[in-house]
């Protein structure tokens, strides 16, 4: 049975910085390429940074690019989102999943495993 459980998530005032963390298990993690997305209420959910299965390649959306870094510890089964400069904008629920796609996919259709979600939100 393949499990994603995220963490990290929390209450941040703007300009603060947090970590999610994905810890996965039921798959054989480096074969995955793992992505982070985001729902904010109202909206379509969002493909926010994704790393490959080795951790060799990287790829961001426009809008967090130099404010988020995705990470992956292979021996740890674990993908980390180190998010900085957080905005009220940023608030939503963020989800990891897994693809098999061997590229770095950006699309939701590419991912076949989900996780349940972490609550991100950012208010003074």
């Amino acid at each position: 049975q393949v499990q994603l459980v995220e963490s990290g998530g929390g209450l941040v005032e703007p300009g603060g910085s947090l970590r999610l963390s994905c810890a996965a298990s039921g798959i054989t993690f480096s074969d995955y390429a793992m992505g982070w997305f985001r729902q904010a209420p109202g909206k379509e959910r969002e493909f926010v940074a994704v790393i490959s299965g080795l951790g060799g390649s990287t790829g961001y959306s426009d809008s967090e690019k130099g404010r988020f870094t995705i990470s992956r510890i292979n021996v740890w089964n674990t993908v980390y989102l180190q998010m900085r400069n957080l905005a009220p904008e940023d608030t939503a629920i963020y989800y990891c999943a897994a693809s098999s796609v061997v590229v770095v996919p950006t699309t939701l259709p590419d991912y076949t495993y989900w996780g349940q979600g972490t609550q991100v939100t950012v208010s003074s």
